[in-house]
């Protein structure tokens, strides 16, 4: 079956998004800088804040905040929001929504509670890249890095809007203190600690009427959230929770192209009410239906606590918990003789028969129980050295997802289907971050570490008598496989004199693969371990002109290195391994930006200007190997990508008259295929997902 998802398309004729907001709120302390736009973390040097003032760009103090896995030093373009200006100009129902207006970022959010296809995608890279970007709450990493891919988005959902204190984002993979993925970007979130007792209470309402093909119906959902915090000596903390009920859009359609009619057979039904329409291949095809309209429960909890040991270390501990249960919903637009839904078997549409089977119309239904950890102690004495030690741990507690194998309607009671099982998936952390501030050498900050992330991924799909609610009655297939990133870095940021600053850094990495298997009801084949390893070097250089102007030189490079599920989650035909390769190269790009800035206003406003440059080899995509099969999609390198592109931004306060604020980006990207020998045809086409033209204002 073909599947057709609405976000391709733009024919929704009212979208109409109804927001009821009640808060009460004691005491919140919006320790944030009333500018959106961020240059320097909080973490920032004091010879950076001090370049910082001249351009009358302001720095943002946290006095009882969280910490940020930010460094301390930016080598790059940096944006971001705080909790004030979210709060003024942002309607957020999520924690994506917070990047919603920033520049060159889109996530693919189809839907309040979308939770398995919102990918970030960035300026070379798109919303089939997941795994070219990395999200972070608190030091959390919330980047699913198992795989690349909508299955594999960020868990937003583990941050909710009303604890956010300010988010940062950090364009390119111009520090070394990140892996590869952070080619795309680096998405920092800043949640609320409290300095002194408060609560708070939010409710929100929402409607939206679709109106697509023979689809015309109105969906709806709500959400409420409640949150406690104080401060008492050197404790505090912060407890909140949150559930939403979504109903989403229909986001697939069942369809037909036209010619793949099959013979006419004696007791074929006459149908009616398939729409013809064009595919985006500009073909002739048959919208039979929706197979995709989800209905999302969503509850969210989290407990964060935070102890000074000293005015200069704290530790803190986050506890998170995230349930979702969503049902899959289809509905037909055929109709036979007697006015009455068909779902399967063989159809006459316009004269010609077609062939529909349980896989046209299957609903679905998940169950996802996950729970992360985290603990930090920082230091930040802002001395000659200061230190953090980061751990985190995500964990796949419970993830079901249930579907049928016999036809509706028949399966609205039940019947045989399949359950997917990922119990035991997930990852962990661990960091060791050092910065010397040394005294002999005036306008030095070095920074160092080392990191550790491994990834585990457990899948297995069994058959089941009742696809609803029945038990697992034996294996269908499995895929299994770890893999484990070690990372050592260091960068020296060097303040050359009031003017000048470079920033020279480098990352080794080691990458092993190993505990991979492919298995089916049959046979099991298992792989051997894999092991790689690079560096990659990091540059940049800042020229201060005068207070208004400031440039920027930055260049990168990073190893992105294949996921598990990217090298393990294919299947067997006996014991022969199809659709998938073991043996994929990590992908590895160079990038490159100049930035020019202007401060406008007396530092009211900025006006920024960044050309941009990314050359990728073995990039990873799926795609069909034109010399093994037309018709076949696995993983594949292909052999070279050049991005080149522009981004402006504009921000400022009273622009024009006293008390109006504007901000707007425009984006240009030119993104080509230059070689790709499994799949010739795609050669000076555009990479995929990557638009020529993005703006927001």
């Amino acid at each position: 079956m073909n599947s057709f998802s609405t976000s391709a398309r733009a024919r929704v004729h009212a979208h109409t998004l109804l927001t009821i907001s009640a808060a009460i709120a004691t005491a919140l302390p919006l320790l944030a800088s009333a500018q959106a736009r961020i240059d320097t973390p909080a973490a920032a040097s004091d010879a950076m804040q001090q370049q910082t003032g001249q351009q009358a760009q302001q720095r943002v103090t946290i006095t009882a905040g969280r910490p940020s896995s930010l460094p301390t030093e930016i080598p790059t373009t940096i944006e971001g929001i705080d909790a004030g200006t979210i709060a003024r100009t942002i309607n957020a129902t999520d924690a994506e929504d917070a990047l919603k207006y920033l520049p060159s970022l889109l996530v693919r959010k189809r839907y309040i509670g979308d939770y398995n296809h919102a990918v970030l995608a960035t300026r070379a890279s798109g919303t089939g890249n997941s795994a070219r970007s990395l999200v972070y709450a608190d030091g959390i990493l919330l980047s699913n890095l198992l795989g690349n891919g909508a299955a594999f988005t960020p868990r937003w959902g583990l941050v909710t809007p009303e604890e956010i204190e300010r988010v940062d984002v950090l364009y390119g993979p111009f520090s070394a203190a990140y892996a590869g993925n952070s080619v795309g970007a680096v998405v920092d979130y800043v949640t609320h600690m409290p300095s002194q007792f408060e609560a708070h209470v939010k409710a929100q309402a929402f409607t939206q009427d679709f109106k697509l093909f023979n689809s015309d119906k109105s969906y709806a959902g709500h959400q409420a959230s409640a949150s406690l915090g104080d401060k008492s000596g050197p404790w505090s903390w912060w407890i909140n929770a949150n559930q939403a009920d979504s109903n989403g859009q229909p986001l697939v359609f069942a369809n037909r192209l036209v010619s793949a009619n099959v013979p006419i057979t004696a007791g074929s039904i006459p149908v009616t009410g398939a729409v013809l329409d064009k595919n985006p291949k500009n073909q002739d095809w048959l919208l039979l239906g929706t197979t995709t309209q989800y209905h999302t429960i969503q509850d969210h909890a989290k407990l964060k606590l935070a102890y000074d040991i000293s005015p200069s270390i704290r530790a803190s501990y986050t506890f998170g918990y995230w349930r979702n249960n969503t049902d899959g919903n289809v509905d037909t637009y055929l109709r036979d003789a007697a006015g009455y839904p068909v779902y399967t078997g063989n159809v006459l549409i316009n004269g010609r028969q077609y062939a529909l089977t349980a896989a046209d119309f299957s609903p679905t239904k998940n169950y996802l129980e996950h729970l992360t950890h985290g603990f930090d102690v920082k230091s930040n004495t802002r001395g000659a050295w200061d230190w953090e030690i980061a751990a985190s741990l995500y964990d796949y507690n419970k993830d079901i997802a249930r579907s049928p194998t016999v036809a509706m309607p028949a399966a609205t009671s039940g019947g045989g289907g399949r359950i997917a099982d990922m119990a035991g998936t997930g990852w962990n952390t661990v960091a060791l971050k050092g910065i010397w501030r040394p005294q002999d050498f005036t306008g030095h900050t070095v920074e160092f570490g080392y990191q550790r992330e491994a990834y585990k991924l457990r899948t297995s799909v069994y058959n089941t008598s009742d696809w609803i609610s029945g038990a697992a009655a034996g294996l269908f297939s499995g895929f299994n496989g770890d893999t484990q990133l070690q990372s050592l870095y260091a960068q020296d940021a060097w303040r050359i004199n009031s003017q000048w600053k470079t920033i020279l850094g480098g990352r080794f990495e080691h990458w092993r693969a190993d505990n991979g298997s492919i298995a089916s009801a049959t046979a099991s084949q298992p792989f051997g371990a894999r092991d790689e390893h690079d560096f990659s070097p990091k540059a940049a250089l800042s020229y201060q002109q005068d207070s208004d102007w400031t440039y920027k030189a930055s260049v990168g490079r990073a190893v992105r290195m294949p996921t598990v599920s990217e090298l393990y989650q294919g299947s067997l035909s006996g014991t022969n391994i199809i659709n998938n390769d073991p043996r994929l190269k990590p992908e590895k790009s160079w990038t490159t930006e100049l930035t020019a800035e202007r401060a406008l206003n007396n530092g009211a406003g900025i006006l920024r200007a960044t050309l941009f440059h990314e050359r990728t080899g073995d990039a990873l995509y799926a795609q069909v190997n034109a010399a093994a099969s037309a018709t076949v999609t696995t993983i594949q390198n292909i052999d070279d990508i050049g991005t080149n592109g522009l981004e402006l931004s504009y921000q400022a306060s009273d622009a024009f008259i006293r008390g109006l604020d504007l901000a707007g980006s425009v984006t240009y990207t030119d993104s080509q295929i230059l070689r790709n020998d499994k799949f010739p045809a795609s050669v000076g086409k555009r990479q995929p997902r990557v638009p020529n033209w993005r703006a927001n204002w």
